[in-house]
């Protein structure tokens, strides 16, 4: 079982990574920062907030957005409560560039995962995830 999931583990994020890369030229994190933006009020978050969200240093988030801001699909702002904190903003150009970028990816999830399963496995693979998770972060998962 282990060997399994540790190549699962190992394989899905490559093939989700090299469709991106050759669909839509974006990483997998980055696409993770674009989704986590659209799906967010005002499609913006505090840049500490989007970093637990991705799974990711501040300093890995902060290089990550640098490159999308340079993309015009993310920008920088101060925050508007203390105006201490940097809060990230999905552009216009960023919010289509998720959109077009999107299908490519659900269909590949769907062909890599959802065709293999069978939905009752679905829902088991959803409860052992979601328990694994919540061991690793030690409480309840929050995925973009």
């Amino acid at each position: 079982m282990w060997r399994y999931l540790a190549g699962m583990l190992a394989w899905v994020p490559a093939e989700l990574e090299a469709q991106l890369q050759r669909d839509a030229g974006l990483t997998h994190f980055g696409y993770w920062v674009l989704a986590a933006l659209s799906e967010a009020p005002r499609r913006s978050r505090r840049m500490s907030e989007l970093a637990a969200m991705v799974h990711g240093s501040q300093s890995r988030l902060s290089h990550v957005v640098g490159k999308l801001e340079r993309q015009g699909w993310v920008r920088r702002e101060r925050t508007a409560e203390d105006g201490r904190g940097s809060v990230a903003v999905l552009t216009d150009a960023g919010y289509a560039k998720i959109a077009a970028s999107a299908p490519g990816h659900v269909a590949t999830v769907r062909s890599l995962i959802f065709e293999a399963l069978t939905p009752e496995q679905v829902d088991q693979l959803e409860d052992i995830s979601r328990a694994l998770l919540e061991r690793i972060s030690d409480g309840p998962s929050h995925l973009p």
